[in-house]
């Protein structure tokens, strides 16, 4: 089996799981929530999109997605 496979958090999540923009938060009740750290910039981004996000303009794959 491939280990390229995506794996469930990521086909939930879409492109920012695999973004250098992302902050993974985390709730004190265990909710899990996105923030693009290019909202706090730049007002065409939001701050925690509605996922899966499918396309984005601000998109920069991370290191370990190259």
């Amino acid at each position: 089996m491939s280990q390229n496979l995506p794996t469930a958090e990521t086909l939930a999540v879409g492109m920012c799981a695999t973004c250098v923009q992302v902050r993974r938060v985390q709730s004190d009740r265990g909710s899990v929530f996105f923030l693009c750290q290019l909202a706090l910039t730049d007002d065409r981004f939001r701050k925690y999109p509605r996922l899966p996000v499918l396309q984005c303009d601000g998109y920069q794959p991370s290191e370990s997605t190259k």
